[in-house]
């Protein structure tokens, strides 16, 4: 594609291809084609934009520069740079005071660089790297945490009592308290960035300002960005405002925090020109010098906890309340940031597009603002842009799904009345046709089929699949195979004997007992069926056990040289989120058939398809798709009857609970079995309700807040005893990650109670040694649920060649 360079108002200077002067309004394109001329042309309704904010007040003047393709397509200088004390009329080589966008600029770029060249990790602690951060509840604040503001640091230093310097100001944000538990809420703060900025400094051996100059402006060419602009730029400076001595600040960095540290910090201090950000964006876009593209991608997608509504990338905004600049068209996937003088950067590689509005709107007396402004651009800059067919749909896909299936429910249909077909009823409507013999010279022939099922195997008609095939023509259901709980769901124990069904008087053969061995189906019986169909209701949770037998019928389908049939059903907790640490391969076992997260958001159908893939089983499979559900869709969207999956798993609420309590359930606490509400409780006759309750309470974990409770379990662990504990009540389930839960109860009982707590048999169902030895050192366990991001990712791109369902 041939660029087409474009100039408005004021020369661009070194591009030539297209021409545009705003006066004449004259337009040379020397390779004839005219896209770049017309983006222009609708792109003259800012114009108005920025007027009318004048006229308002709001602003006094503004730089405003748009790129697009490879282009700038607008770029122009609007009213004044300066009121007082003499009016000077704005250019479009003006240097602003960015303000906040300091920390996207510079420090966050400079933090990316050093992660790159491997000097620090953004899932380290802080306080690996300035020992002297890692007190009063800091020790386990991450870089990750400082970047993406869930560090729960303040906002600010206090700027209520005098001081001046650096170094003073590192010693008070060093030895600030966290207003949040690190990691458990979205509070933006220049404290955080003040620290990278320090980050930097301690690792690199330089100074910020210098490390920037050295690895981001000179490369890049931004002959007009730095720190402490010199006096020969101050004719260009716009001034902001005047000062708590009535004086004009001109070249002197408008934030009072960084003016005490005298000019250079992580959060604010930079000065630039439109051009030169035009320079920097263009960069982040194409590819550059100071950053992969992989780097790029990885700083500008959402870094925060998973469960956050609030989303940002490392350094860079996404969609949060500070997101007024991405306007009302521009895709949620897009970032930018804005800076408190009234700057702003949004730049959407969707559109191959970014949007620079400088302006110094705190000038003179810090009573105007840019934020309208911003938004109104950015939507006219969008609204403008002649899009194709591919990225209109690219543009819509990133608008409705999201960018990232580990983001919370919001990001896809939060809730909706769904009709739901399962995969029995698609085999009726299809008249059996992938498990009914066939008709040779006149004469039907029976597949003989065995169906692996349970309580759950029924249609939307309520009637159960071992009835629906035992009638259906070109079918003999020969053979019924159990699972753990039997074929009627209601055993908890290992002694299931084969047995009859009562209605059709089908043998029923049970693959749940004490070995290894009873828990596999036989070959020999295999070989004597053409087919065995698997309709069972899972509960998305790596540890369920009816995920391993569906692993061992097909590994035995395989040798037996028959075909698995999975009637496929939803995933009751959706397909759209995947958590939990990933368990270490090498230790299978009935509760770890693969190597997969606790909760990996894939259905028994595409479960299947990964196994028989991944493990290099390449048994005969075919998977009867569900119609109508959607990966976002909750099992109360489904229009589905609820039907217990097994014995202490009765509502929705308990099933996407499970994931996060079960993994302290093979230790000696109770998890609410024998009681009406089996893992919505937890306690143990040892524990103190109130002080548990209080303390998980004060980690502000997301979705779910605790009760004290005493109960008294009729069965199992503590059967008979009087239990303190908690409820667990489920405030949020988008919000929710349920195996972090889990590693936050561990914690808290290795923490209280290290005696009487035994967790040893926890890693059974956590199986990855860890993430388990982290926490039985007593680590932060939302630091310790970092570390499974970068998995996780990699487990998101392996599974989607699997995927059924979008």
């Amino acid at each position: 594609m041939t660029k087409k360079n474009l100039i408005l108002g004021r020369c661009f200077p070194g591009l030539m291809s297209v021409v545009l002067c705003l006066g004449g309004l004259s337009v040379a394109a020397v390779d004839g084609t005219k896209p770049a001329v017309a983006v222009s042309s609708r792109l003259g309704v800012i114009d108005g934009i920025v007027l009318e904010a004048i006229r308002d007040e709001q602003i006094p003047g503004a730089v405003v520069l748009v790129g697009h393709d490879g282009q700038v397509v607008y770029r122009k200088a609007f009213g004044e740079r300066s009121l007082e004390p003499r009016r000077e009329a704005m250019t479009v080589d003006t240097i602003f005071d960015l303000a906040s966008l300091t920390k996207v600029i510079a420090t966050t770029t400079a933090v990316m660089q050093l992660v790159e060249k491997g000097r620090i990790r953004v899932n380290d602690p802080v306080a690996k790297y300035i020992p002297e951060f890692g007190e009063n509840g800091k020790e386990e604040i991450t870089i990750r945490e400082l970047l993406t503001h869930y560090s729960g640091l303040p906002e600010g230093l206090d700027l209520t009592q005098p001081w001046e310097g650096r170094e003073t100001a590192l010693r008070m944000a060093y030895a600030e308290k966290p207003i949040y538990a690190p990691g458990s809420h979205f509070l933006y703060s220049d404290v955080d960035f003040i620290v990278l900025g320090a980050l930097v400094e301690r690792v690199s051996g330089m100074s910020l300002s210098a490390y920037c100059q050295n690895n981001i402006f000179t490369p890049l060419k931004m002959t007009h960005t730095r720190f402490l602009p010199p006096a020969a730029w101050l004719p260009k400076i716009a001034p902001t405002q005047y000062d708590e001595h009535d004086k004009m600040l001109r070249g002197v960095v408008h934030d009072p925090t960084v003016r005490r540290m005298g000019g250079v910090a992580g959060q604010a201090g930079l000065f630039s020109t439109a051009d030169d950000l035009a320079k920097f964006a263009e960069a982040l876009l194409s590819g550059s010098k100071i950053l992969s593209p992989l780097t790029i991608e990885k700083m500008t997608t959402p870094q925060q906890p998973p469960t956050s509504q609030v989303l940002r990338g490392f350094g860079w905004d996404i969609d949060s309340p500070y997101s007024s600049n991405r306007g009302d068209l521009l895709p949620v996937g897009s970032f930018g940031h804005t800076g408190f003088t009234g700057t702003s950067l949004w730049i959407d590689p969707t559109t191959q597009t970014y949007i620079i509005v400088l302006s110094n709107a705190v000038h003179p007396r810090g009573k105007g603002s840019a934020i309208a402004l911003r938004s109104k651009i950015a939507t006219a800059v969008a609204a403008a842009l002649p899009l194709t067919t591919a990225e209109k749909d690219e543009l819509r896909s990133a608008s409705i799904t999201g960018y990232n299936e580990a983001q919370t429910g919001v990001r896809r249909v939060a809730s909706r009345n769904g009709s739901v077909q399962t995969g029995i009823d698609v085999l009726e409507a299809h008249a059996f046709d992938l498990v009914r013999g066939t008709t040779l010279n006149g004469d039907a022939t029976k597949n003989k089929i065995g169906l692996l099922t349970n309580q759950t195997g029924v249609d939307s008609q309520g009637r159960r699949t071992i009835d629906v095939l035992s009638q259906a023509q070109g079918v003999s259901l020969d053979a019924i195979f159990s699972p753990e709980h039997g074929v009627t769901g209601t055993l908890d124990t290992t002694d299931i004997e084969n047995s009859k069904d009562a209605a059709t008087g089908i043998p029923v053969y049970s693959v749940y007992g004490e070995t290894d061995a009873a828990r596999r189906p036989p070959i020999a019986l295999l070989k004597t069926l053409d087919a065995v169909v698997v309709d069972i209701q899972d509960v998305g949770v790596r540890f369920y056990t009816y995920e391993t037998t569906l692993g061992y019928f097909l590994e035995a389908a395989a040798k037996a040289g028959i075909e698995i049939i999975v009637l496929d059903r939803p995933n009751p907790i959706t397909g759209s989120f995947i958590q939990g640490p990933i368990s270490d391969s090498g230790h299978e076992s009935f509760t770890n058939y693969s190597s997969l997260p606790v909760r990996h958001g894939m259905t028994m159908g595409e479960l299947a398809k990964l196994f028989n893939g991944e493990r290099g089983i390449n048994a005969r499979l075919q998977v009867v798709p569900l119609e109508g559900w959607m990966r976002g869709d909750w099992y109360d969207s489904t229009g589905l009857a609820w039907i217990n999956p097994s014995p202490n798993l009765r509502s929705l609420m308990e099933a996407t609970l499970y994931p996060g309590v079960a993994l302290v359930e093979g230790t000696n606490v109770s998890v609410g079995r024998g009681t009406d509400t089996p893992f919505e409780l937890l306690g143990a006759p040892w524990i103190n309700a109130a002080e548990l309750a209080q303390y998980l309470n004060a980690r502000n974990i997301s979705g779910v807040r605790f009760i004290p409770v005493t109960f008294t379990p009729s069965a199992s662990t503590y059967a008979g005893q009087k239990c303190q504990g908690v409820n667990i009540v489920l405030v949020d389930r988008y919000a929710f990650d349920a195996p972090e839960l889990g590693m936050e109860i561990a914690s808290a009982l290795h923490k209280f109670y290290p005696e009487p707590f035994h967790m040893e048999r926890m890693n059974e169902l956590v199986v990855n040694q860890t993430v388990y030895d982290a926490i039985a050192k007593g680590e932060d366990p939302r630091r310790v649920a970092e570390d499974w991001r970068e998995p996780l990712e990699k487990f998101r791109e392996l599974r989607q060649k699997y995927l059924i369902y979008k």
